[in-house]
């Protein structure tokens, strides 16, 4: 009898520890400071989403890639989906967190010049636009690029845009002001500065929509609403 007690006291602690040990594997982009291989948390956003899934016993472990490669590697089995992401960029096959992080949208251009606009439309109408390629702009900003496909010019990613607006390519930029100030001032580039801040942007987690993720998916949006509540 006393053994059989000893048994399963050591099954349930078993159990509990595989259970309390989890570990979650996601994609990631070099986004800094939201997130990036080279920085010693991985990214303050990916740090504040580690911090959040430890409370439940989870850890989690990041693979950076191109930000397309991150989308199309996280729909494979053993990911559970990527992560930083504005909503817009939860892409078919996934579903959105709940808000882990917040981003802002904003226009940035080089020191000394001159952009005035008091619309989106306005500021496509009057200016050459850089964006970054592979992001999945609001849609309000996605019409303007659309109705004035002239005016806008594509980077493949954050330093590419920066070098532009830096030379002048470009009379402004469209991103996150955070980023784009880190990257400058990490690099020794002092000629950008904010115009002005769009909107604010939710940064979600795309998770892999399926049923093997399904516990997954309710369990962090449990978690987040218990920290946003």
């Amino acid at each position: 009898m006393f053994l059989k007690k000893i048994l399963l006291t050591y099954f349930m602690f078993a159990s509990f520890s595989a259970v309390g040990n989890e570990t979650w594997l996601i994609t990631s982009l070099n986004w800094e400071p939201y997130s990036g291989d080279e920085m010693t948390n991985q990214g303050n956003s990916i740090q504040k989403l580690r911090n959040i899934l430890k409370k439940d016993g989870i850890t989690l472990n990041v693979e950076f890639y191109p930000w397309k490669r991150a989308q199309e590697m996280a729909l494979k089995k053993g990911y559970i989906g990527y992560y930083p992401a504005w909503p817009e960029e939860v892409g078919q096959g996934f579903v959105a967190s709940k808000p882990v992080d917040w981003s802002e949208i904003s226009v940035l251009k080089r020191t000394g010049a001159t952009v005035e606009f008091s619309t989106i439309d306005e500021l496509f109408e009057r200016y050459d636009v850089g964006i970054v390629k592979s992001y999945v702009y609001p849609n309000e900003i996605s019409q303007a690029m659309k109705k004035y496909p002239s005016h806008v010019e594509g980077a493949s990613n954050e330093m590419s845009l920066l070098k532009k607006i830096s030379k002048g390519r470009n009379n402004v930029a469209i991103t996150d002001p955070n980023v784009m100030l880190y990257l400058a001032d990490k690099n020794g580039i002092l000629n950008i500065e904010l115009v002005k801040t769009l909107m604010q942007k939710e940064l979600v987690v795309a998770l892999r929509n399926d049923d093997e993720n399904k516990a997954r998916i309710e369990r962090i949006n449990k978690l987040l609403s218990e920290i946003n509540n």
